[in-house]
């Protein structure tokens, strides 16, 4: 499958517990929404390897049969949604976003 791979640094302790509410109840659905999308993959960071910290706080994996597939869904309303969004979440809470594409490869 192709993917998109999304980091999210970690929001500020104090508002840790409303950047969980929002990811949950505002941007994740708006994720599930996007057309073509077979499987959304959602990880929240506990701890670096050998004790050190989490270099992010959150990983989103959006998965699509092909690149076609995804190129389709980045060109419908529910994607630009998803993306606005996220653009707010980040002006909002202070966190960083990365994102990458490629194949799952086993």
């Amino acid at each position: 499958m192709y993917k998109v791979v999304a980091f999210w640094g970690a929001p500020k302790p104090s508002d840790l517990e409303a950047f969980e509410k929002y990811y949950a109840e505002v941007h994740v659905p708006l994720a599930r929404r996007v057309p073509h999308l077979r499987k959304l993959v959602l990880t929240r960071t506990e701890n670096g390897l050998e004790g050190a910290p989490a270099p992010f706080h959150r990983v989103a994996e959006l998965l699509f049969d092909n690149p076609e597939a995804m190129a389709r869904a980045s060109e419908a309303a529910q994607w630009r949604a998803m993306r606005e969004d996220a653009g707010k979440m980040v002006a909002r809470f202070g966190v960083t976003l990365q994102a990458a594409v490629g194949w799952e490869r086993e």
